[in-house]
């Protein structure tokens, strides 16, 4: 292992700590400032807990990158911790207050995944010019942006993020593709994942907020653009594969049956299964289990052209049969 894989691992291995430290006593202060989650009919929980654990997530994470990127300076990596910091500051003054306006969260999202997609240079192309480059351009800053809020969205049963973040983050760091802006970064991340985790497993002692969902979402929308620019287009397709599928089949379907999409829902098929299995620790770990798969699907699909769409197709399965094996069944007459 090289000294610069060490260094990435003593940074991720400190950002864990961090984490898994901070959390207790944040605890405390939001039980203080009665920061609650509060459950209601579209909620999947039952008891009053603690909302804001991302303040120690995303603030894990930032101070990470800071330290990574103060070693291996890069002005992506900049502008993604600018971009990270700015909507964990304004998703923490809604979890707070409550009630920011839509346009101003969503125009946060805009501009900082607009200007990372602005300022890349003309010769940095996924298609490599199969596509007009300003297609190009719209497609990836659509796809970023939806990623940002389906991660957000999909932030709803216990220990779902924390699984998400450490395998999606593991699979990034272990394509060895652009190790300084991918790499270490997909390694940080991982192991603030892992660090919540204990956290807001089983019966969960605090709840990530949109404050984590929404920057990490952000953060490894990102990444996940950077290794499909490298050429791993199909890998970043397949390692959150399960999350694409789950939050956009349900989207499509919410808007198929005219309901406000813009309103909470208990319809994820994860939500469904958390209801159907009476437990949010299997429907979490049978995610898990299936990141491990399309890790290697992903791994695969870096061989050749052919391997990569077979890679893609294999895993838009996995996840559709995950999806099905989640979904409630109609109850049967008669």
């Amino acid at each position: 292992m090289s000294e610069r894989w060490m260094i990435a691992l003593a940074i991720a291995s400190a950002t864990g700590l961090f984490v898994a430290l901070a959390l207790k006593p944040l605890i405390v202060w939001l039980k203080r400032r009665a920061v609650w989650d509060i459950p209601n009919e579209r909620s999947s929980h039952s008891e009053i807990t603690p909302r804001g654990g991302g303040i120690a997530v995303s603030g894990g994470i930032l101070l990470g990158l800071a330290a990574w990127f103060s070693l291996a300076p890069d002005v992506d990596g900049s502008l993604l911790l600018l971009g990270m910091a700015a909507l964990a500051i304004v998703s923490w003054l809604d979890d707070r207050r409550g009630g920011l306006p839509v346009g101003l969260r969503f125009g946060i999202q805009v501009l900082a995944v607009g200007l990372v997609i602005a300022l890349l240079p003309a010769e940095r192309s996924v298609t490599a010019g199969f596509a007009p480059l300003w297609l190009e351009r719209i497609v990836l800053f659509m796809a970023w942006l939806w990623f940002t809020n389906l991660f957000n969205f999909m932030d709803g049963i216990n220990g779902i993020t924390g699984v998400e973040m450490a395998t999606v983050g593991i699979g990034m760091a272990v394509m060895a593709v652009n190790p300084d802006l991918v790499g270490a970064p997909a390694l940080i991340v991982a192991a603030a994942g892992l660090g919540f985790l204990p956290w807001n497993w089983g019966k969960a002692k605090i709840f990530l907020g949109d404050v984590g969902s929404v920057p990490v979402g952000y953060l490894l929308g990102g990444m996940l653009l950077f290794l499909a620019l490298e050429g791993a287009w199909a890998a970043a397709l397949i390692l959150p594969m399960y999350y694409w599928m789950d939050a956009t089949v349900t989207l499509l379907r919410r808007l198929l049956r005219g309901e406000k999409i813009w309103q909470a829902h208990r319809s994820h098929f994860y939500q469904q299964g958390a209801r159907r299995l009476g437990s949010h620790a299997a429907v979490s770990l049978r995610i898990a289990g299936l990141n491990l798969i399309l890790i290697g699907l992903a791994l695969a699909s870096l061989h050749s052209w052919p391997v990569a769409l077979a890679s893609v197709g294999l895993a838009m399965l996995a996840s559709a049969a995950l999806c099905r094996h989640f979904a409630e069944r109609p109850e049967r007459v008669g």
